[in-house]
């Protein structure tokens, strides 16, 4: 080995054992705490309770079979499982796709349409996908990553347009959404009379009461 080589050996030294804990010190010394506060803020973000049967009003799901209006009482476990109300909606034998309706408490009303693989949805208001679990999965299922401020003005989440085609236009839907002053389960009946099913929707909702 040449001398230079040695030289280069000589020169090189391995941190002592007294660095080593200085540097443990220091590692020890930074602000970890921003990762365990982003994990409790996550687990808060995520820990919302199912409806309870209190707190459910309705789970309908309404379509047309043979050109006739029918209206069936869902499981009211669907009132807590964007996912799960999808699948029941599409195995309802509709001509043309079938609508599912659910209120909750008397203050928020979901309207899910599914015509084969498109899926349009709607929550009355946006501030509930704090509140209940498949208020949430309707801002999930949108991509909705920030949920308003319930203490900030409501507005809707999702399709306004979702039934234009059979006789509710976006600026009703808006209105029937800005409407405080009625229950949610009574406009979800006005919907459904606008939408030609009022008297299966009505056979229907008795079954809850």
């Amino acid at each position: 080995m040449s001398n230079r080589e040695n030289e280069e050996l000589t020169e090189f030294e391995l941190p002592s054992r007294d660095d080593r804990d200085d540097l443990d010190d220091d590692l020890e010394e930074l602000d970890l705490g921003d990762d365990s506060d982003d994990d409790d803020d996550d687990d808060d973000f995520d820990e919302i309770e199912d409806a309870t049967a209190d707190d459910i009003d309705l789970v309908v799901g309404v379509y047309r079979e043979d050109g006739q209006p029918v209206a069936t009482a869902l499981a009211l476990d669907l009132a807590n499982d964007l996912d799960e109300l999808i699948s029941q909606l599409r195995r309802q034998p509709a001509d043309a796709g079938a609508i599912g309706m659910v209120s909750l408490v008397g203050e928020v009303f979901v309207i899910v349409r599914v015509r084969g693989a498109n899926v349009q949805v709607l929550l009355s208001d946006a501030a509930a996908a704090g509140d209940w679990p498949i208020a949430r999965d309707i801002a999930d299922f949108l991509g909705v990553e920030e949920i308003p401020d319930p203490d900030d003005e409501s507005e809707p989440m999702g399709d306004l347009g979702l039934l234009a085609d059979v006789g509710v236009s976006d600026f009703e839907m808006e209105a029937f959404c800005d409407d405080y002053d009625s229950d949610s389960d009574e406009l979800l009946a006005e919907i459904a009379e606008k939408i030609k099913v009022g008297p299966a929707f009505r056979r229907a909702v008795e079954s809850f009461d």
